[in-house]
């Protein structure tokens, strides 16, 4: 059974306990590894004992955040914390020998399994950063430039540099704060969103010109083979945030990329919707989840037999004819 904690609840915890191991998801993005490289940093400057699990899915994009904490040989945890992580099925392989220890689970998630002993989530948060924010100054009462730097990259990830339905007032306003303690904004704005490989290009060009179009154009559908990955010469830091693409065009109401993985059926979907549609009951489907708007899953099936299905049950979950 598990406990929901509060803000302070969960800042207190942290200050009465110690030997902490932080725990990020499969295929990373910038919030979970913002969250857990802001996570570290403030709890170490607040003298506690923290590393982060090393990720081996993560991208050179993202390592500069987490890489100063990454576990040592001969550190022992006491206590393991997961960071905007909705369920143990997202746990990295040299995670899964953790998944029923979990101390600790801070979240955004709707969806979120209710797997670890201590819960602290908060699904109207745009991001799982603002979480780690208020935490923290709940904790310490105040942050360091590394730990604003490593909260942004958590908040303007997640919320398309501040574009996507998700992003609040409240959202806004800790932006604002991180940039006064000192997060580089322009510099990181750049980095993360104004700046593009030949690869990345190639790729998108390859699949604009593949988007399938379903339900008078409500439904937009765009496939990554491997084959593409491999012509583009696209690497996983290039197709970061590529999810989003087909949901961009205007009369689409749920923008759908399904993409090969390394195995022969390993497949990942990624839907992101606008209202009344439901990206979340859409992943359900096949087995996972996350908010309203944006959502995905793992599917150990053949692409195409993905797409088939998904043009089976969306008018069903939809309401779409």
């Amino acid at each position: 059974m598990s406990t929901l904690l509060s803000i302070h609840e969960t800042a207190q915890w942290l200050k009465e306990n110690n030997n902490y191991l932080i725990i990020t998801h499969r295929r990373p993005d910038g919030d979970t590894l913002g969250c857990a490289g802001a996570l570290a940093q403030g709890l170490r400057e607040f003298g506690k004992t923290v590393y982060i699990l090393e990720n081996p899915e993560v991208t050179p994009r993202y390592l500069p955040f987490v890489e100063a904490y990454t576990q040592s040989d001969d550190f022992t945890a006491d206590k393991i914390i997961a960071v905007d992580t909705a369920t143990v099925d997202l746990f990295t392989k040299n995670a899964l020998v953790y998944k029923d220890k979990i101390s600790l689970c801070i979240d955004h998630h709707e969806s979120n399994t209710n797997y670890a002993g201590l819960l602290c989530i908060d699904s109207s948060c745009g991001s799982c950063g603002e979480i780690i924010y208020n935490i923290l100054m709940t904790l310490t009462g105040s942050i360091s430039e590394i730990t604003a730097r490593n909260l942004y990259v958590a908040l303007s990830t997640d919320t398309g540099c501040f574009s996507y339905g998700n992003t609040t007032a409240d959202t806004l306003e800790v932006a604002a704060k991180l940039i006064k303690a000192g997060a580089p904004n322009k510099k990181l704005n750049k980095t993360l969103f104004r700046t593009k490989t030949r690869g990345r290009i190639k790729i998108e060009g390859m699949i604009t010109s593949g988007i399938e179009f379903h339900y008078d154009g409500k439904v937009a559908i765009a496939m990554i083979t491997r084959e593409m990955m491999s012509l583009s010469g696209a690497t996983e830091d290039d197709i970061d945030d590529i999810a989003n693409l087909p949901g961009s065009v205007e009369g689409v109401g749920v923008g759908v990329t399904i993409r090969e993985l390394s195995g022969e059926a390993d497949c990942k979907i990624s839907v992101r919707t606008t209202p009344p549609f439901n990206a979340h009951k859409i992943c359900e489907i096949f087995g996972g989840g996350g908010h309203t708007t944006a959502a995905g899953a793992s599917i150990n099936k053949p692409i195409n037999e993905i797409k088939a299905k998904l043009l089976e049950v969306l008018p069903g979950l939809t309401g779409i004819l």
